[in-house]
C-alpha cells in the first residue's frame, strides 16, 4: 500500500515537473513573439521611435531565452535562427528611419515565421499575413489586417495566408 502511494506521488511529481518545463519553454518563446508583435504594431502606426524601443525589448527577450528550458524541436529551431533574429532586431532598434526599420522587419518576419513553423510560440492562434504590394509576410495575433510595411498609407492591404499554431 505504501509503495503504491509513493509510486503515485513520484509519478505525479514527474508529470508536474514536465508540465512546468513545457510551460517555461512556451512562455520564453511567447515573450519573444509578444515583443515581435510590439515592433509590428509600432510599424503599423508608422512610429519609428516606438519601433526602435520595442525592437530593443525584442533583442533583450531573444538574448534572455534559456535554451535548456526549450523542447528539443524548439531548441534546434531557435538556435538556428537566434543570430538572424538578433541581427534584425538590433538594426531596427538602432534606427529612427521607418523605411530602414521596415526593410529589417521583412527579414525579421521571415525568421519569426520559420521559428513559428517549428516551435509552438503561443497558446493563442498565430496568423501569417501577406502583403501583395511588398510581397512579404508578417505574423499577427488578429485576423484584421493592419499592414506594418505601409502603415496608414495602406493599412488594410493584405490577407491572412494561414494559421501557424
Amino acid at each position: 500500500m505504501k509503495k503504491n502511494i509513493l509510486l503515485s506521488i513520484f509519478l505525479a511529481s514527474l508529470f508536474v515537473q514536465k508540465s512546468f518545463a513545457q510551460d517555461s519553454a512556451k512562455s520564453q518563446l511567447s515573450i519573444v513573439l509578444n515583443d515581435y508583435y510590439g515592433v509590428k504594431d509600432a510599424l503599423v502606426n508608422s512610429d519609428a521611435v516606438v519601433a526602435a524601443s520595442k525592437a530593443s525589448d525584442l533583442l533583450k527577450a531573444i538574448n534572455a531565452v534559456d535554451m535548456s528550458q526549450l523542447t528539443e524541436p524548439g531548441h534546434k529551431a531557435f538556435m538556428a535562427l537566434k543570430e538572424k533574429l538578433s541581427f534584425d532586431s538590433r538594426h531596427i532598434s538602432e534606427s529612427k528611419d521607418i523605411s530602414h526599420q521596415r526593410e529589417h522587419f521583412t527579414n525579421l518576419s521571415d525568421n519569426m515565421i520559420a521559428l513559428a513553423k517549428k516551435a509552438k510560440l503561443s497558446a493563442q492562434p498565430v496568423y501569417q499575413a501577406y502583403c501583395p504590394m511588398k510581397k512579404s509576410y508578417w505574423l499577427t495575433n488578429e485576423t484584421a489586417i493592419k499592414n506594418p510595411y505601409y502603415g496608414k498609407a495602406m493599412l488594410t492591404c493584405g490577407e491572412i495566408a494561414k494559421t501557424l499554431n
